[in-house]
């Protein structure tokens, strides 16, 4: 099984049991953006390890139908690789258990990072890995209960900078059996600000010698990627923010990452996709029509869901105040049609006004914890239904 349509005789980049990812590059799970229609349009790009939504364990065990459909694949998808998010060892088994015995995911990856305050409040997301004993039960629970389907996981650097916990938690993660271990270098405090640190990357990397490691935090563009390969030695990455409103980012990764796999240490210089505005208003167009196919055949809420990526898609670009107003309040597709019509077609590539930080941004945050929570790494004292509160919802995000 391979999840990328790009084959060389050489060893893939990575290999999660039999999956082998010729190009080490993860798309992250993103609340609300990596459902199947725009992992299929990132996929038309370029290679690589599309990742879904993330979607509760606990949700996905009551067979909520909004979690049903979060973990739905299209028939393109050679590999079905889901983000399951949970906070109780026996729940998180039993959705892994059913997502293999039901033949529904060829890959599982485990949450450990999400830094929203609704989450973490509960000790959930980026704050759990805090104890160390429900971590590893967790971690423990799915690899058992995903047999020979890999299980990695996600996870931030801590909660702050005096309560880190990226080293424990990924030589925990390793002992359970884990294919790989992301690390996005910032804790739950830093949220989305600042500089992400790679030096935390590098350091799980050397102290991880025996399992694969990835990077994540601040990949805007393909160079970014190869650097990061260079300066951490991860095995590959994962890219979040830097794609939204760019699927094309992934052609220049695969550009990029082949190049690099004939001479890691050689740059090369790629030739980037720069679309003009044209180009630009069919990828978004594009993008709609898979929403409408994944919403089966809604088209009103597949215009409501596309308002999200307006600002996103356009930025940089000399379109003006009452184009994107516009466009984010989009109602149908002769209403887009419309509204795109009023574009220069031929206006360029604006370069690097374009390019650069995308999505969440913001300063630091003091992130939500339980009562008490800091006092003790271990899980004692803390009431089971405060965990369980961590997931109400479906998605976590």
């Amino acid at each position: 099984m391979t999840a990328s349509s790009h084959t060389t005789d050489a060893k893939p980049a990575l290999q999660y049991g039999s999956i082998a990812i010729d190009t080490p590059v993860v798309l992250a799970p993103m609340a609300g953006i990596t459902n199947t229609a725009y992992r299929r349009l990132c996929r038309e790009f370029g290679s690589g390890l599309f990742v879904s939504e993330m979607v509760t364990s606990r949700a996905l065990v009551e067979r909520t139908e909004e979690s049903m459909r979060l973990i739905g694949h299209h028939s393109s998808e050679s590999t079905r690789s889901v983000q399951l998010y949970g906070v109780d060892p026996k729940t998180v088994g039993e959705a892994v258990t059913m997502l293999v015995a039901e033949d529904r995911a060829d890959h599982i990856d485990l949450n450990f990072g999400c830094p929203v305050p609704k989450v973490t409040r509960k000790g959930g997301g980026a704050a759990l890995p805090w104890k160390r004993d429900l971590f590893a039960s967790i971690v423990n629970a799915a690899v058992r209960a995903a047999g020979d389907v890999p299980v990695t996981i996600k996870m931030r650097k801590g909660i702050d900078a005096d309560h880190l916990t990226y080293l424990d938690s990924g030589k925990a993660a390793r002992d359970a059996g884990v294919a790989a271990v992301a690390l996005h270098g910032r804790t739950a405090n830093d949220y989305y600000s600042g500089q992400a640190d790679w030096q935390a990357i590098a350091q799980l990397r050397e102290s991880l010698p025996d399992v694969q490691v990835l990077g994540n935090g601040d990949i805007w563009s393909a160079a970014d990627a190869i650097r990061m390969m260079r300066e951490t030695g991860v095995d590959g990455v994962v890219v979040g923010r830097g794609c939204l409103g760019r699927p094309w980012l992934f052609a220049d990764l695969q550009k990029a990452f082949d190049a690099y796999a004939l001479d890691p240490n050689t740059d090369v210089a790629i030739d980037i996709v720069q679309p003009n505005l044209g180009l630009v208003a069919d990828y978004f167009k594009r993008h709609t029509l898979l929403l409408i196919e994944f919403f089966d055949g809604d088209e009103a809420r597949a215009c409501r869901d596309i308002r999200k990526h307006v600002a996103w898609y356009f930025k940089g670009y000399p379109v003006g105040g009452d184009f994107r107003t516009s466009l984010a309040q989009v109602e149908s597709l002769n209403h887009m049609d419309d509204i795109l019509a009023t574009l220069d077609f031929d206006e360029p590539y604006p370069g690097e006004l374009a390019e650069g930080p995308r999505g969440r941004l913001g300063g630091q945050k003091r992130t939500a914890l339980p009562e008490h929570w800091l006092e003790s790494r271990e899980l004692q004292g803390v009431q089971a239904s405060t965990l369980l509160e961590a997931e109400l919802s479906v998605s976590g995000g």
